[in-house]
């Protein structure tokens, strides 16, 4: 669901109005209006106070595709250049990209590693700044099958 339909449905479960959450986002009713419309789309910085705001996951509120990623980095398989990796048997692994995941062996032991590597070549291929791209990521990340199973490390 786009995220200006996500954004009316999660004001409206919360029982509030347009004005409502703009004070508590410090934002005009009308920047509330367009994001609604989609005339606009907040920034990822905006959607995670909105998302802490109405108590929904910021995942749930980005329009993210849905496709076979890695459950490390984030980065769609469909990506140039994103094979998957392989376990120390030899075996494809289907959840982790060759730049994470080699032999068996993680290539990133903190969430901190992924993003300072990562969020370079995020920013470059997206258009965004690298503070977008970093704030992005430490949305995304905790959201990954391997970070869940990591317990959340950072």
């Amino acid at each position: 669901m786009a995220l200006k339909d996500q954004l009316v449905q999660a004001r409206k479960a919360k029982g509030m109005t347009q004005e409502e959450l703009a004070s508590k986002v410090f934002v005009t009713r009308q920047a509330v209006s367009r994001w609604e419309n989609g005339e606009t789309t907040p920034g990822i910085d905006m959607a995670k106070l909105l998302a802490s705001v109405l108590d929904v996951p910021v995942m749930q509120l980005l329009d993210l595709p849905q496709e076979p990623s890695c459950q490390c980095c984030g980065t769609p398989f469909s990506v140039p250049n994103m094979d998957r990796g392989h376990d120390a048997d030899g075996h494809e692994n289907p959840d982790y990209c060759k730049w994470c995941y080699d032999k068996g062996t993680f290539a990133y032991q903190t969430m901190d590693d992924v993003i300072e590597s990562s969020a370079p070549y995020l920013a470059e291929a997206s258009g965004v700044t690298l503070d977008e791209a970093v704030s992005f990521m430490g949305a995304l990340l905790p959201t990954l099958g391997h970070w869940h199973e990591a317990g959340g490390n950072n």
